[in-house]
């Protein structure tokens, strides 16, 4: 028997809401489901569609938002306007949060968010404060990129200057290139420089044996390949590293006024941000308790897929 998609009812279609930000720009926001609306940020790298095999079970109860940030997913065409992307993120988070509440006649809604997406929303808390968001998930995300005297649990933790280096090198590497149109016109060995370093950031995001086997798979990209290799979103990646590498985010002085119900999922072998510094974390905040899944690296959907889908459905269905 055949189906036809187009005849489902509409939520149980993908649609895509393309939301005016203050310079103009259309940012396209996947939505699907019925019900209280909900909003998912993802990670640095990431297709915020990645999301959907978590949320389909529950698009009867929710409609869940799903932004694409400026030069990732959907949004890889959108230029970024200011060096400060993550702070530019937060305030396009803002007008689509702003939208939501707007046409679904809500005051606030709930809201998780991974990683880079997570960092954002430490930058939206300190910029527009907590009205609109009823409750947060912060999934593996330190308040602070870089460590300090103070604070050891930024980024890599103790292997931090390691990578750092390793950063730095590549975005020097690839700065007399900026303007090259396409990835396959770089030099070859800056390609392969350029993948080897993204396959060392993705494995070092994982911790178990299956995990870091999808990743060997996905980002291995053989000589012949990588010749014609369209990487549509490396100039955009190097971007961003430049602004980490360069720009002191650190949000801990408005952790006090994040009131709001807060759930903080920690990836207790995570590699990227130190599991007992995100529990300082946890400490801060108000009005806060912790998950952590003793198994799992940084990329917590990867590492526990059925983990992260009972945590993320009891987040919304308010039962932790």
């Amino acid at each position: 028997m055949k189906i036809n998609l187009l005849s489902l009812p509409r939520h149980y279609q993908l649609q895509t809401l393309n939301v005016a930000l203050a310079d103009g720009t259309l940012l396209p926001v996947s939505v699907i489901g019925n019900g209280q609306p909900v909003m998912i940020l993802h990670a640095y790298g990431m297709d915020a569609r990645e999301f959907l095999p978590f949320i389909l079970p529950l698009i009867d109860k929710y409609e869940f938002y799903l932004p694409h940030f400026r030069g990732f997913g959907a949004a890889k065409d959108i230029k970024l306007t200011q060096f400060d992307f993550v702070r530019q993120y937060a305030d396009d988070v803002n007008t689509v949060i702003e939208k939501i509440c707007m046409t679904r006649h809500v005051e606030s809604l709930p809201v998780a968010a991974i990683s880079m997406g997570a960092l954002v929303m430490w930058a939206y808390f300190e910029r527009f404060g907590t009205s609109r968001v009823s409750r947060y998930m912060n999934i593996d995300q330190s308040p602070v990129i870089h460590n300090q005297v103070d604070w050891q649990g930024g980024l890599f933790g103790k292997q931090q200057q390691e990578m750092f280096d390793i950063f730095h090198e590549v975005v020097d590497m690839t700065l007399p290139y900026a303007k090259l149109d396409s990835f396959t016109h770089l030099p070859f060995a800056l390609k392969r420089r350029v993948t080897d370093v993204e396959r060392l950031f993705s494995l070092l995001s994982v911790n178990r044996p299956r995990s870091k086997a999808i990743v060997q798979i996905l980002t291995h990209q053989k000589d012949h390949k990588l010749v014609f290799y369209d990487h549509s979103t490396w100039q955009h990646k190097m971007r961003c590293l430049q602004a980490y590498l360069a720009l002191p985010y650190d949000f801990r002085t408005i952790i006090e006024d994040v009131t709001i119900p807060v759930v903080n999922l920690i990836g207790g072998r995570s590699k990227l941000y130190d599991p007992i510094w995100q529990q300082k974390i946890t400490q801060m905040l108000p009005n806060a308790h912790e998950i952590v899944l003793p198994r799992s690296g940084h990329a917590v959907p990867l590492d526990e897929p059925i983990r992260f889908y009972k945590v993320l459905k009891d987040f919304l269905d308010n039962k932790v």
